[in-house]
């Protein structure tokens, strides 16, 4: 199977997560992309969606899928039953590196809003140890070289990505040559480097489900 068919698969293996008349947390990234449109071909009928990205609400709303402000939900006192999302890498405790598509501070809120979170992504996602796809921290421009001095000082390799910028008007300082043994206690440390907003480590709040394709099916893993 080519690349572009393991995610299609695993985005349908998502659908059956999906609860019919509620509301719905919706990822970024190409894998989310076909779940997205999986949900629109399929007819099933969601209350609205909750994006992680604005490349993500346009998506839903191209498909006529209606999409609602997060602090709306919750401050009316609904819930979102499931969240459904892509990830860069994936450990055996279903620890997460995300935000390779720059939507990480949104996709972690939207995460931490949502009952279940359910992780859809292919083989090559699964590691040993999280590391080995570089760790994208969102940063407030101003602090970014100090933010990067932090990170170099915890033994990483930080590099601004190139002419991005994300939804909320910040950088991403991508970070290799780390090998995350711990990932509950280092999202904890880098939560507390001064001008950073989010790291792309999903440890204190995990996926709950994921969904791993490959050329022999998609199996389900649990945390």
């Amino acid at each position: 199977m080519t690349p572009d068919e393991l995610k299609i698969a695993v985005a349908r293996a998502a659908l059956p997560h999906v609860v019919e008349g509620a509301l719905l947390g919706v990822g970024t990234g190409s894998t989310a992309n076909h779940f997205i449109d999986l949900l629109a071909a399929e007819k099933i009928q969601v209350a609205g969606a909750i994006a992680s990205s604005e490349a993500s609400a346009a998506r839903l709303r191209g498909h006529g899928i209606p999409v609602l402000a997060l602090d709306d939900v919750i401050a009316s006192g609904r819930r979102i039953p499931v969240y459904i999302d892509g990830a860069d890498e994936i450990d055996p405790g279903l620890h997460l590196i995300k935000g390779g598509g720059g939507a990480l501070t949104r996709e972690k809120i939207v995460a931490a809003a949502s009952d279940c979170f359910v992780c859809i992504a292919d083989d090559s996602k699964c590691v040993d140890v999280l590391g080995r796809f570089p760790l994208p921290i969102e940063v407030i421009p101003m602090a970014a070289a100090l933010v990067a001095r932090a990170l170099s000082a915890l033994g990483g390799v930080p590099k601004i990505r190139d002419g991005f910028v994300t939804d909320n008007g910040n950088v991403i300082l991508d970070v290799s040559g780390l090998k995350i043994s711990d990932p509950v206690a280092f999202e904890s440390e880098l939560d507390h480097l001064t001008g950073s907003v989010t790291n792309g480590l999903f440890a204190r709040r995990r996926a709950d489900i994921a969904l791993v394709s490959s050329a022999e099916g998609v199996r389900t893993l649990r945390g």
